[in-house]
């Protein structure tokens, strides 16, 4: 590590003690990037500090009236990261653990896993500490308004684009757009993406995160001369992240043998491959009780309750739930399991410590999410473009377009790797490719 690099970190950590998700977000990220940070221009024009630091950030009240009149105070957040390759672009998510940290963490991730895309669009996060679970539909609905009221000056197709991340579904992303053109006056449907397909949503779009994760795997397996044919996955989760591994694994010859929530995973060995499975993946994603058992209960197969499924044998492991849910302990199971292939789907799953014992373990190949976990973002980008030219896109266009946008990600982060003598490190690879894409633009835009 340079001395600059080492000199930004260290300022990190006092600055930032207090909001763990960013500094190791962050910290990670500086370490990765290293070999490729040599250049005299980064420390002359301070551009690695402007680059791991949000350039605005805003928090904003919250109140809503509950069904039996109460009112609420609720507490929102928006970060955009960084512009220099385009409008910034990221999720809302409501969940009580959205906090200044989680979502400076989501939008320096997203910032990354953009600029990998190919696409010209920025980074940027928000959310509110909003839980949904136990509320009506008319909450939710009013929640939603309360907070585009609020959110709504920082918004737009050329400036900031929001999506959709957890507890924030096209249920949500509807009425969050609708309360954007009543207050706005302006039907612009590319303000927001996620939207239904009646009012310039894209197909793919809930599946694509899944597909696009499932579709980097399948291009390190052809790296290694095989196929999913055959390959047995385990994978945390069972939102639309999970859904669409699922789908598009099942499509490819593989299957999903586990699924998890917050009360434990199951485990079902013909794998979730069917598409009444498939079906009853939606209605427990949609029921808001937040539980997998009903799957064990439905398809009768066993349910561990209070575990993470990363003690089950399989080909590839694919966390696709929340972040820092892959601890060390996990990731020695992994290895002791055979598992070959770790790839990431949600953003930061595994620990720092888990992490770099999997990416150093001569036993299983690494794919980090800023690369594998673009597939969402990908198919929200696509969205933007067929919002500005008011087209829609078939099923087929839009996925053989995703599976291209991911191809390239894997190439480019394989090709810098290998510049920088890094072998077959996906994860430095693609933190370098994405760090090369946002400081040369930044460099030429200046000051």
């Amino acid at each position: 590590m340079n001395d600059y690099i080492a000199r930004v970190t260290e300022n990190l950590r006092q600055r930032f003690s207090l909001e763990p998700e960013y500094l190791q977000s962050v910290t990670a990220w500086l370490d990765m990037i290293a070999p490729a940070a040599e250049d005299p221009r980064y420390e002359k024009l301070d551009l690695i500090t402007r680059m791991v630091e949000p350039e605005r950030m805003f928090s904003f009240l919250i109140p809503w009236v509950d069904d039996q009149g109460v009112t609420h105070t609720n507490h929102g957040y928006r970060v955009q990261f960084n512009s220099a390759i385009g409008p910034y672009k990221g999720g809302l998510r409501f969940h009580p653990t959205v906090n200044p940290s989680v979502v400076k963490f989501l939008g320096f991730e997203q910032t990354y896993k953009n600029a990998l895309t190919g696409l010209p669009i920025g980074g940027a996060a928000g959310g509110a500490d909003f839980d949904p679970r136990g509320r009506s539909n008319r909450e939710i609905m009013r929640f939603c308004q309360a907070f585009m009221y609020a959110l709504y000056r920082y918004i737009g197709a050329d400036t900031d684009v929001p999506a959709g991340d957890i507890g924030v579904g096209s249920r949500e992303i509807g009425w969050l757009y609708g309360a954007y053109k009543k207050v706005t006056g302006r039907a612009q449907s590319s303000a927001l993406t996620g939207k239904g397909l009646t009012y310039g949503g894209s197909k793919v779009r809930l599946e694509a995160a899944g597909f696009g994760t499932v579709y980097f795997l399948a291009r390190m397996l052809d790296h290694q001369g095989e196929t999913l044919e055959g390959k047995r996955l385990i994978v945390s989760g069972f939102g639309n992240m999970s859904w669409g591994v699922c789908r598009k694994a099942a499509e490819l010859g593989g299957k999903v043998v586990t699924l998890s929530g917050p009360d434990g995973y199951i485990y079902d060995p013909d794998g979730v491959c069917t598409q009444e499975k498939f079906d009853f993946m939606v209605k427990m994603r949609y029921s808001g009780e937040d539980r997998v058992e009903a799957y064990a209960d439905r398809f009768g197969v066993e349910f561990y309750p209070g575990k993470r499924p990363w003690a089950v044998p399989g080909d590839a492991a694919l966390p696709c739930a929340a972040e820092n849910e892959l601890g060390v302990e996990d990731a020695v199971m992994l290895l002791a399991n055979g598992v070959r292939y770790y790839v990431e789907g949600a953003n930061m799953p595994a620990t720092a410590d888990a992490l770099k014992l999997l990416r150093l373990s001569p036993k299983i190949l690494t794919a980090g999410a800023k690369a594998s976990g673009s597939g969402g973002v990908a198919v929200s980008a696509l969205e933007m473009a067929q919002n500005a030219v008011r087209y829609s896109w078939s099923r087929r266009e839009v996925d053989e377009k995703l599976r291209a946008i991911m191809t390239g990600i894997y190439d480019a982060s394989a090709a810098a790797a290998e510049e920088y003598g890094l072998g077959y490190d996906l994860i430095a690879g693609n933190d370098i490719a994405a760090f090369k894409i946002i400081s040369e633009a930044m460099i030429a835009q200046g000051l």
